[in-house]
């Protein structure tokens, strides 16, 4: 599917997605004239980021996290500690 169609299932605009492509986020294929070509997957993990986003977490977190989801071989603890330092951080934030 193109751009538009992306944008739509995953709630998130075209300038968003084409910047996550961009910085290494997702890299969705590339059709023979040269389109992007979005799958379900990239959907799925377009419709995670825009979560991950809303949730506050940074690109960087992103970032680890997605590589975390790929990789089939990871201990759920590393989640977790993202999470849990996401948390701490904002518990710090509502204590200032």
């Amino acid at each position: 599917m193109n751009v538009g169609d992306a944008s739509a299932r995953s709630g998130l605009p075209a300038k968003t997605i084409r910047y996550y492509e961009e910085i290494g986020l997702i890299r969705p294929a590339r059709a023979g004239n040269g389109y992007r070509d979005y799958s379900g997957d990239d959907i799925h993990r377009l419709a995670f980021l825009r979560r991950a986003r809303n949730l506050g977490f940074s690109i960087g977190d992103c970032r680890q996290l997605m590589a975390l989801y790929q990789d089939r071989s990871r201990a759920s603890n590393d989640v977790r500690q993202i999470a849990s330092a996401h948390v701490t951080a904002i518990e710090e934030k509502v204590r200032e």
